[in-house]
């Protein structure tokens, strides 16, 4: 299951894998690396941006983004 998947919940997640892109490099440079724990804050209506907690602080990613995250 991919980032962008999750329901609107505040539950918590640790990241898996990160897919192979361009993006990769900043999203580990942000924390957001395998085994990593993150909780879900909220999603926009239409699913875009995505609001996470990453260890104190708020990352706001689009959706191209989060499905780039796998999580378990």
């Amino acid at each position: 299951m991919t980032l962008d998947q999750v329901s609107n919940s505040s539950r918590s997640y640790i990241v898996k894998d990160i897919k192979k892109d361009p993006l990769m490099t900043k999203l580990i440079d942000m924390g957001l690396f395998p085994g990593k724990e993150i909780r879900l804050l909220f999603k926009a209506p239409f699913g875009d941006p995505i609001a996470i907690d990453v260890q104190g602080y708020t990352l706001s990613l689009r959706r191209e983004e989060a499905a780039l995250i796998s999580i378990e």
